[in-house]
């Protein structure tokens, strides 16, 4: 299988508007192809820091520009995050990872603790991932020191609508960040949301640019917007659950070897949608009752889910570290 760093918008437009059963069986060849098995890696996902976060991306409820803004909460400490840890561990979980609403990494005590946050989970046998907006090259080689498995640092949408939604960090300071964790050796989850005004180039044009970093981000979470009261973006419409379907299968095709994740969003798909992206090439699902600020299915009717659609659940033992990465290339786009 030829994996591709130069991919066209047109042309994955135009796979995103094929018929969606051609688009599912193409799907279905890749993911199985690169992926045999079909298991399903779990992640649960906690908020550390949450609310009073500098940015303003227009869909947060954590951003201090919106009413929805959940902060004065107090920061999480050490032991009480790696006990969630083992909770999530003993859930079936296979990543933990934990997420900063910063603008940026703060050096001191706060990252002193991401440190031992990160050394404490990678100890229980997790995979370990961060998300806490940008860092410098020191932070980042100071988190693959302490053994981080993967960065999250979403592009969110295509360049061109991306103003639409966020005004207080750019583009490219985006692709600057995630530079930096490539060159550190930490392995990207990296991914984006639909369902927030934008058209569908501009889907395309997300998928353009993470389909044409190289190598691919090792992970790739795919988000339906969670319209928040309070945000500027929460009088938009549910997305049609079948155009995350063909974002997942877009995506899959793409990116062959990439973990495509279904994340949030997931609590507003009924049973049957749900099977549709991990027929589509889902292969990993947030798992837990939270994703951050919102809701999330909770563990047992995961595990039902999972079970009905005949999807093998990974052993946490059988779940090796994210392979090393190279240093990134300018992203198309």
């Amino acid at each position: 299988m030829i994996t591709r760093h130069d991919w066209s918008r047109s042309e994955i437009q135009a796979l995103l508007e094929l018929p969606l059963v051609d688009l599912l069986w193409q799907a279905q060849q890749v993911h199985r192809a690169a992926n045999p098995g079909y298991h399903v890696q779990l992640a649960s996902l906690l908020s550390v820091k949450t609310g009073g976060c500098e940015e303003d991306c227009a869909y947060c409820p954590q951003s201090m520009h919106h009413s929805a803004d959940v902060g004065g909460q107090p920061n999480l400490e050490v032991e009480p995050v790696l006990a969630r840890a083992r909770a999530a561990r003993e859930a079936g979980a296979h990543r933990f990872c934990m997420g900063w609403a910063w603008r940026e990494i703060r050096d001191g005590a706060p990252f002193e603790a991401m440190l031992a946050m990160v050394k404490g989970v990678r100890e229980l046998g997790l995979e370990a991932c961060v998300t806490a907006g940008m860092l410098s090259d020191h932070q980042a080689q100071r988190l693959a020191e302490a053994g981080l498995t993967a960065y999250n640092h979403n592009l969110d949408t295509s360049p061109e609508h991306y103003d639409q939604i966020i005004s207080t960090r750019t583009y490219q300071e985006r692709l600057e960040t995630l530079s930096r964790v490539r060159s550190a050796g930490i392995t990207l989850c990296c991914g984006g949301i639909i369902g927030m005004g934008e058209g569908p180039a501009d889907r395309a044009g997300l998928l353009e640019v993470l389909a044409n970093l190289d190598p691919h981000p090792e992970s790739v979470p795919i988000n339906a917007l969670v319209a928040v009261e309070g945000t500027p973006l929460e009088d938009l419409p549910a997305v049609d659950p079948l155009e995350l379907v063909r974002m997942v299968a877009t995506a899959r095709i793409l990116m062959p070897h990439s973990r495509v994740r279904l994340s949030a969003g997931r609590q507003q798909l009924n049973r049957e949608a749900q099977i549709l992206c991990l027929l589509a090439g889902a292969d990993s699902i947030f798992y837990g009752d939270t994703l951050l600020t919102t809701g999330n299915p909770d563990v047992l009717t995961d595990r039902a889910l999972l079970a009905a659609a005949g999807v093998r659940v990974a052993e946490v033992s059988a779940v090796a570290a994210e392979p090393a990465c190279q240093p990134v290339t300018a992203a198309r786009g």
